[in-house]
């Protein structure tokens, strides 16, 4: 069968209403950080409401995403997608014509389920829609998109800031989602597919408060711990998300031993290929996260560098990321199996670099971009070739479930990666000086390197343990599906 066979009709259109939903949710992530400064001056901001701003999406976001997958399993992924795109739509005016503080911080957590709501259905929309070929061809685009909107968020946040167009200050970085929002509703609306006949099964209410309370305490020290100075308080969230989770495992197991449908199959997370895969993601998008977090902080308070020569620098970063996809798809199939492991091993490699050129006292601004290049082409392999994995190791009846696992692991893994390396490096060169700040990224490179080692290890490990025969499923959760 012929790739454009295997693509569905106006497959540009399907993949443009998707990805520009995904990308507008992960700039909003990114691109109101370099707006709380002008937040501060304009609307007198305190420091805790500051970071509520910026940590109150990221909540939402995070804590909502494996709930909206199942959501759009049930009651159609085209709905959700158009009704989380609405939301985030309308949250963004909200944001942007926000008179107080308190206004935009619950403004930022409507956006946020508005961004989790539309997110979860993307990779659901691919899996279902694009096979074979053409599937590689989409998610290369997917990784694209997932790792530039990062970059993109900080230099237009910068860019929008200075602008300071018609004295609006900080309040277009919300508002350019409106016209954005809007064209790209009108293009879900045209071109992705009508759902199929939904669920009759009612939403696991006990299960989504279990796991939204897990991992509200599992990411709520992660984010706001290290300004806070990790007060007891953080310390007791952690601790209790290990027995909430194993609450939400026992309410998951009733809820599929008496013919219900789980919120999250449990038995996908019994899988070797799949856990190791996940566990791999999430250690290498902690790296890059961490990366994005220090970096701006090395080079702005430590060399002088401005927002702008921060956010730019990583253009070979992203430049890199974006053109693995289509080499993938040309190397051969045995080749591409190894893309995960060896592009997480270039990923090292290219930590290591700056760290030894910093020692050496050579890492001048060419060779940092071309070692950022080199990252970049690393972690987008690694990441498309993990990606590739994960969706083809289970059936498409499962994509909500990849979907909301997959994308829940991405949030936590970067959350914790600028929470942990992100206090490394504030511990070493607390005041940004130059010659601290230097040795400061040396150690958190050195760091991130080893990391990615162990990012290596665990994809090679997950292809290693793809089974020669399919899974079969526990028969409970089989027939809760064919009840649906």
């Amino acid at each position: 069968m012929s790739e454009e066979a295997q693509r569905p009709r106006h497959s540009g259109w399907l993949l443009t209403a998707l990805l520009g939903g995904m990308f507008l949710g992960n700039v909003d992530i990114a691109i109101v950080n370099i707006a709380t400064p002008s937040i501060h001056e304009h609307l007198h901001a305190s420091g805790a409401e500051l970071e509520l701003i910026v940590s109150g999406y990221t909540l939402t976001y995070a804590v909502l995403l494996i709930t909206s997958a199942r959501l759009g399993e049930m009651r159609g992924y085209r709905r959700m997608f158009l009704i989380g795109l609405a939301l985030f739509t309308c949250a963004s005016l909200a944001c942007g014509l926000a008179p107080s503080s308190i206004v935009l911080v619950a403004a930022r957590v409507v956006q946020g389920a508005g961004a989790a709501l539309l997110t979860s259905q993307v990779l659901t929309g691919i899996q279902l829609n694009f096979k074979d070929e053409a599937r590689s061809w989409a998610l290369g685009l997917y990784t694209a998109v997932l790792s530039g909107s990062a970059v993109v968020g900080q230099v237009l946040g910068g860019v929008l800031v200075t602008a300071n167009l018609f004295g609006t200050a900080w309040r277009p970085v919300f508002l350019i989602n409106i016209p954005v929002g809007i064209g790209l509703f009108v293009v879900a609306w045209y071109f992705l597919p009508a759902d199929g006949r939904r669920s009759t099964q009612r939403v696991d209410l006990a299960g989504v408060t279990a796991l939204s309370a897990a991992l509200l305490l599992l990411v709520l020290p992660m984010v706001l711990g290290r300004d806070a100075g990790w007060p007891i308080w953080t310390w007791l969230c952690f601790a209790a998300s290990l027995p909430a989770l194993g609450l939400f495992v026992l309410i998951e197991r009733r809820v599929g031993r008496t013919g219900g449908q789980p919120l999250i199959t449990l038995s996908l997370l019994r899988r070797p290929p799949v856990v190791w895969a996940l566990l791999s993601q999430a250690a290498t998008r902690a790296t890059y996260f961490a990366l994005l977090f220090v970096l701006a902080l090395y080079l702005q308070q430590g060399l002088g560098k401005s927002a702008f020569y921060s956010g730019a620098v990583l253009v070979a970063w992203v430049a890199a990321f974006g053109v693995t996809g289509p080499l993938l798809r040309r190397v051969p199939d045995r080749a591409r199996r190894l893309a995960a492991p060896v592009g997480t091993l270039l990923l090292a490699l290219s930590f290591a670099g700056i760290g030894l050129g910093l020692r050496a006292g050579t890492t001048n601004g060419w060779l940092l971009t071309l070692l950022l290049g080199v990252g970049g082409l690393g972690y987008g392999a690694a990441f498309s070739g993990m990606l590739s994995h994960l969706t083809g190791s289970v059936e498409d009846r499962y994509a909500p479930d990849m979907s909301g696992l997959f994308n829940t692991t991405l949030q936590v893994g970067g959350v914790l990666g600028v929470a942990v390396f992100g206090t490394v490096y504030l511990n070493l060169a607390p005041n940004g000086g130059h010659d601290a700040a230097i040795h400061g990224f040396t150690v958190t490179t050195f760091t991130l390197a080893a990391v990615a080692l162990v990012a290596a290890v665990l994809a090679r490990v997950a292809l290693a343990s793809v089974p020669a025969e399919p899974v079969v499923q526990p028969a409970s959760e089989d027939r809760a599906r064919s009840r649906a």
